[in-house]
């Protein structure tokens, strides 16, 4: 539903939207959004399980939304409606994600020797002092490795980065211990492979595996509700 309207909401805090051009999406599971014309996330809201009501007041349309526990309501009224549409929305929740870092960590996790022969995971996000390790593990001579994954081709940043965290290692473990570094991308840049060569360091081509299923609404892994807008009237639009 699209058109001038104020919002008023009244539970947990209290907001008034002052007269403007919005759009307001009601689902059949009880959640309610009010969209303005910025940003992605609505500027209030009523979450799953809310009860919607529409009634005519002194010549204005009034939905409402109302949710019992804890004691939520927000009121949409309409001076002028310009377009309302009840569409058939289908097809779920679950997301295909390709090919994230998470993927390519359990895949690694299931078979080590993708990164080479003996390769032993022994922990992953090693704390270091520049910060965690995707993948830290030994060698088949008992040398530490730090492993490093990418998703995507990479260039030299990802070269550097490597090398900080095998130096801030290298100052942890007993003066004398060779640690060791392998970049898991699928590609990198000429330059990238340059400075991996120069700081003895090691690129494996390796890319996640094809697709994983996740129940996000907006398949980036992020399923935190927007927050609620407690702003005074902001006026007209």
């Amino acid at each position: 539903m699209f058109g001038r309207c104020t919002v008023e909401y009244d539970g947990r805090a209290a907001s008034s939207l002052g007269a403007g051009n919005r759009l307001l999406i009601l689902k059949p599971d009880g959640t309610a959004l009010v969209h303005t014309d910025e940003q992605r996330t609505p500027v209030n809201w009523q979450p799953p399980g809310s009860e919607h009501r529409a009634a005519v007041r002194d010549g204005r349309l009034r939905v409402r939304s109302v949710r019992e526990n804890p004691d939520e309501r927000l009121d949409v009224r309409f001076d002028r409606v310009e377009q309302v549409s009840a569409l058939p929305v289908t097809g779920g929740r679950s997301v295909d994600v390709y090919g994230s870092e998470e993927d390519l960590r359990h895949r690694i996790l299931d078979e080590p020797e993708l990164v080479e022969p003996g390769f032993e995971p022994a922990a992953t996000e090693r704390a270091t002092a520049a910060g965690p390790v995707d993948v830290f593990g030994h060698d088949d001579e008992g040398r530490p490795v730090v492993v490093e994954l990418k998703r995507r081709r990479v260039g030299p940043d990802a070269a550097g980065q490597l090398g900080r965290y095998v130096e801030a290692l290298a100052r942890e473990l007993p003066d004398g211990t060779e640690v060791r570094g392998v970049l898991v991308a699928p590609s990198v840049t000429d330059r990238a492979g340059e400075l991996l060569a120069e700081k003895g360091l090691s690129h494996v081509p390796l890319s996640p595996p094809a697709s994983s299923t996740t129940p996000s609404g907006d398949g980036r892994g992020s399923t935190t509700a927007p927050e609620r807008s407690t702003d005074a009237d902001d006026g007209a639009d």
